[in-house]
């Protein structure tokens, strides 16, 4: 049974990124590099140049991919081949997260502003393939990342997902304000609290959390 402030919930939502996986694994560490050197070779920019546009993009447009889209035509499709060609070898399989998320009770969906087939690699190296419904990825929200309101509502829209019935867990807090005015449940998953409105649960245990979660 889910526990009384989660028992209205149908609707699972789960960012992938530092979220189905521990921070420490670090694979973002492999992401940026990439990301530098996929700015370096699209706009000829010696490589301190790429960090400032890979970091000032993040910051005012969600991902850097929006950025290059938005002020240099840049392809998508390239791009995020490029830059989710990472190693996941070090990734282990979480028997016990995967068993508390086939436990939660109507849809489970994973959604990123990556890439689905990134995704589906990372599942799969977690040894979380088969346990949600849908996979969606910034593909399928026309390449608009979160924390844009018209990218969660493209997604949620293809799923046929309730929000306000849904429950969203994020590391990045900021992809938690839209969720929270929609109507969904929040929970921040990261190692070190925020504080805010729009978040409504924190942890740095997410396999715990769930755990405590459904008795």
């Amino acid at each position: 049974m889910v526990k009384q402030n989660f028992a209205d919930r149908r609707g699972w939502v789960f960012d992938l990124d530092n979220t189905l996986y521990p921070p420490a694994a670090r694979l973002f560490d492999q992401i940026e590099v990439r990301m530098t050197q996929y700015v370096m070779d699209a706009l000829s920019v010696p490589k301190p140049e790429a960090d400032r546009l890979r970091s000032t993009y993040w910051a005012e447009y969600g991902t850097t991919l929006a950025g290059l889209m938005d002020l240099h035509g840049v392809d998508p499709a390239p791009y995020l081949t490029h830059v989710h060609d990472i190693d996941l070898s070090h990734l282990q399989p979480d028997p016990d997260l995967r068993t508390h998320i086939e436990t939660l009770p109507g849809q489970r969906i994973v959604y990123t502003n990556g890439s689905a087939p990134y995704a589906e690699r990372v599942l799969s190296a977690r040894g979380l393939e088969g346990v949600f419904d849908a996979v969606y990825g910034v593909e399928h929200a026309d390449f608009r990342p979160k924390p844009e309101r018209a990218a969660f509502e493209t997604v949620f829209t293809r799923a046929g997902l309730r929000p306000d019935t849904a429950v969203m867990f994020e590391d990045d807090a900021r992809n938690l304000k839209v969720p929270h005015a929609l109507g969904m449940r929040t929970v921040h998953v990261a190692p070190t609290p925020e504080d805010g409105a729009h978040i409504h649960h924190h942890t740095d245990d997410l396999t715990g959390f769930l755990r405590r979660l459904v008795d």
